[in-house]
């Protein structure tokens, strides 16, 4: 079952049902499960659309997201960090931002069923081996990486198009 290596790209998540939330007061944000938090340390905050950790003293929203919606048993969600107006952020092929190689990082791989059919963990500097060798099994349609040690969600990673340099 496996493979030629392929290139892969890293995707923050979309900042369109986030935005708004920033102007609602904190108690709209405690029914959302929501907080507002600012920065006290870098790294610390990292945020799941621009991919980058907040500057000391930036606005963000912490609040659930399901990560994992697909109607399967890996159904999932959990706690992330938005920059108030963060961009969506499409790295180019196989680029590792510092915001993932300074972290110990969770790789869930999934088919085309949403099932996980592999797992690693390993140091954010050694990401990039991990998810070529993961890829190398053709069954593995995306990749969801999560920081190892709060478990939280971190991005998914994509197959990028074979034909694409980096």
């Amino acid at each position: 079952m496996r493979t030629t290596m392929q290139p892969f790209q890293l995707v923050g998540i979309s900042p369109d049902p986030f935005q708004s939330l920033f102007e609602l007061p904190d108690a709209d944000l405690a029914r959302l499960h929501a907080r507002r938090v600012v920065a006290t340390e870098k790294p610390g905050f990292p945020c799941r659309v621009s991919l980058v950790d907040a500057e000391i003293g930036e606005d963000l929203l912490l609040l659930p997201y399901t990560h994992q919606p697909a109607a399967s048993p890996y159904r999932a969600s959990g706690p992330i960090f938005v920059r108030k107006g963060a961009k969506q952020r499409f790295l180019t092929v196989n680029e590792v931002p510092e915001y993932v190689s300074l972290r110990l990082m969770s790789l869930r791989a999934y088919d085309s069923a949403h099932l996980i059919v592999d797992a690693d963990v390993c140091a954010g500097q050694s990401i990039g081996p991990a998810i070529e060798r993961i890829f190398g099994d053709a069954r593995v349609q995306y990749i969801h990486l999560h920081n190892a040690k709060r478990g939280c969600f971190s991005c998914l990673v994509r197959r990028a198009p074979a034909d694409v340099g980096s």
